[in-house]
């Protein structure tokens, strides 16, 4: 026997891999189990080149984890290359030493795919002492004549070496599980971690857990059938019970998931199924981007729109980042362009510049190159969409990929001036159109203007109005159009965009004329039955005679009322708008007969009660067109028009 200390400056060593190195416990299960597909790589490898004999014929390559609740063992065994004694005091006692570097070094100018070795580091098999306080490496090199080596270390700086166990080529590591990892004893939270993980590394992983002995002996005097409503079917067809021991184990991963396929090899059922198994949704996608890049850096993968349900469905993306199949994390930033991170998907990149424990990515110029190609993808396939598509497909979508598309041109302007001739906006009439579209459908009544609604319901009195005259507005009701109007204003210089209800279009007015006198009389009358004294009001001959009254707020000031709401726990930002009131206009329609019925009742002593029921149900209904009534404007519009039913009932039966 050999006993030893590991070749490092510090005796924190251990603490620091548990506090620092890896922020989640569970890594131990990607490293161990990466560490064995790598090992069988370079066999393979080796294999191909001629410098490792061929295996047996019936051998199959994998890597098995097997739990043993009662002795509280994980072990993760692989046929794959081994070690020889001395390399296991080469890579394993000298930290940081990484065998993937070293064995690429060797053979670069063997092979053109060095950078599949998974293990950049050698620092990953280290991650099995946050939940192990004993490790042992059995182990036995696939050169001729080698003997099977034996290394255990029970978490300090000193470790053992003695003859192995092993018989066959490849290695066993076996972690003795501590109280830090005593969950991973679960079979379940073993199974879901190695799911997380492992579901596409390149080579077959199989879990078996060694039974308890008492758990046998009732299995044994149990007489109960367990079998899934196929095989019980089949039971009964047969009368025979298929011994357990003849099926073929499956493994639980896939060796060659769909995104390293060529996209022509994938049929939308193969897309399908890829996004219901990975994400867990049961909603079709609506669309895929298949990623297939090899130079100058390799990227690969597969981009999903899905179906939004509501707007915070928006929110659930999950890019999730692999490098050589082994999953590295969801959503990184550096990657991934933020605005994709509303999608769902899977990128696989070897050539990812990552860190020691593979969380986070070096300072790189790959990511920033990553992330422009991906986002050129993105903007390339909308706009094949729009091209080639647009009525069938793209104009059906685009009520669910609106406020993605949106939210990206925003966050990547980049996008925008790719995709910005390939942007759709709905209609009063539920045509799609582009801006310019619009633009030049319009530019006969209002130049280089859109207007937009908010609320199609709140706001149906306006878009009536603009229906009954030919004008067109575009919906624009999600949060995300609220700072997207700027967005739109400021990449289009000279365009306006106004809401349906920030003024009147001269399109909707009448060639009658008010009096200067006649509208003071009116505002002095409203603003002193309101209480309002800056309340703008004015007379306005509209064609349609059926509206009385509208409340119109100018673009600039909403938008202002928009900030100073946004900003409402701001203490600094609300002293800012805190002075800045709304400038509301009440316009009144004269040529509608109940404004001109009260102007005749203006200054009538004996019908003061009713000018005035009539004037605040006047600006109330007016209100309602444009925005929500608080609480107490609600509870008085209420009870006035029960008051004015009740003198309309009276009138009726004198």
């Amino acid at each position: 026997m050999e006993k030893g200390n590991l070749s490092i400056n510090s005796e924190n060593f251990l603490p620091i891999i548990k506090k620092w190195l890896y922020t989640d416990k569970d890594i131990f299960v990607r490293e161990l189990v990466s560490n064995g597909c790598d090992a069988v790589t370079k066999l393979k490898k080796l294999m191909g080149m001629g410098e490792a004999p061929s295996v047996k014929d019936d051998e199959k390559f994998a890597v098995n984890v097997v739990l043993d609740k009662e002795n509280k063992t994980i072990k993760i065994i692989d046929n794959g290359i081994g070690m020889t004694a001395d390399e296991v005091k080469k890579y394993i006692n000298q930290i940081a030493f990484s065998g993937a570097t070293d064995f690429l070094s060797k053979y670069e100018e063997k092979s053109d795919e060095e950078n599949d070795i998974i293990g950049h580091f050698g620092l990953g098999f280290y991650s099995a002492f946050m939940v192990a306080e004993k490790v042992e490496i059995d182990t036995l090199s696939y050169i001729e004549g080698s003997e099977a080596a034996k290394w255990i270390c029970e978490g300090g700086i000193d470790y053992e070496m003695e003859k192995g166990e092993r018989t066959e080529r490849g290695t066993t590591i076996t972690l003795y599980i501590g109280d830090d990892g005593e969950e991973f004893l679960n079979e379940g939270t073993l199974y879901t971690t190695l799911k997380k993980y492992c579901s596409f590394m390149p080579v077959p992983i199989y879990i078996d857990t060694i039974s308890n002995k008492e758990d046998e002996k009732e299995e044994e005097k149990s007489n109960v059938i367990h079998a899934t409503p196929e095989e019980a079917e089949k039971i009964a067809e047969t009368g025979k019970i298929e011994d357990e021991e003849e099926k073929e184990p499956v493994p639980l991963n896939d060796v060659n998931p769909l995104w390293l396929r060529q996209p022509k090899e994938c049929t939308d059922e193969d897309y399908k199924k890829f996004y219901h198994d990975v994400f867990m949704d049961m909603n079709d996608p609506l669309f895929w981007i298949h990623l297939n890049m090899d130079y100058p850096f390799r990227l690969k993968g597969i981009l999903y729109f899905p179906k939004i349900v509501n707007e915070m469905d928006a929110m659930d993306g999950q890019i999730k980042l692999y490098s050589n199949q082994v999953y590295i994390a969801d959503n990184i930033k550096e990657v991934v362009p933020e605005f994709l991170l509303l999608l769902k998907g899977v990128i696989d990149c070897p050539d990812l510049p990552l860190n020691v424990s593979r969380s986070a990515l070096q300072n790189d110029g790959y990511a920033g190159k990553m992330s422009s190609y991906i986002t050129k993808k993105v903007a390339d396939k909308l706009n094949s969409m729009f091209k080639n598509e647009r009525k069938e497909t793209y104009e059906k979508f685009w009520d669910d990929i609106s406020v993605f598309i949106k939210y990206g041109c925003m966050r990547e302007e980049k996008l925008y001036d790719k995709i910005k001739d390939s942007l759709l906006f709905k209609t009063t009439d539920d045509i799609y159109v582009t801006l310019n579209e619009y633009l030049e459908e319009c530019k006969d009544k209002h130049e280089n203007k859109m207007f937009y609604f908010t609320d199609k319901n709140q706001q149906i009195q306006y878009i009536n109005l603009f229906k009954e005259n030919d004008l067109v507005a575009v919906d624009l009701s999600t949060a995300i159009d609220k700072p997207f109007v700027s967005f739109l204003e400021y990449k289009n210089n000279g365009i306006k965009l106004q809401r349906i209800d920030a003024d009147i279009s001269d399109v909707l007015k009448n060639d009658e004329v008010t009096s200067d006198e006649l509208n003071t009389e009116v505002q002095n009358l409203f603003r002193g039955i309101l209480g309002k004294e800056k309340l703008n009001v004015k007379m306005e001959g509209l064609k349609a005679e059926n509206v009385s009254a509208m409340i119109l707020l100018s673009e600039e000031s909403r938008r202002i009322q928009e900030m100073k709401e946004a900003y409402a726990k701001d203490e600094m930002m609300s002293k800012m708008f805190g002075n800045i009131e709304a400038e509301e206009t009440l316009v009144l329609n004269s040529s509608n007969k109940l404004i001109k019925l009260l102007v005749n009742l203006k200054g009538r002593e004996d019908r003061k009660e009713d000018t005035e029921l009539v004037a605040k149900q006047i600006y109330d209904l007016a209100l309602m067109g444009h925005k929500t009534l608080s609480p107490e404007e609600m509870t008085a519009f209420i009870d006035r028009s029960n008051k004015i039913l009740e003198k309309l009932v009276e009138f009726e039966n004198k």
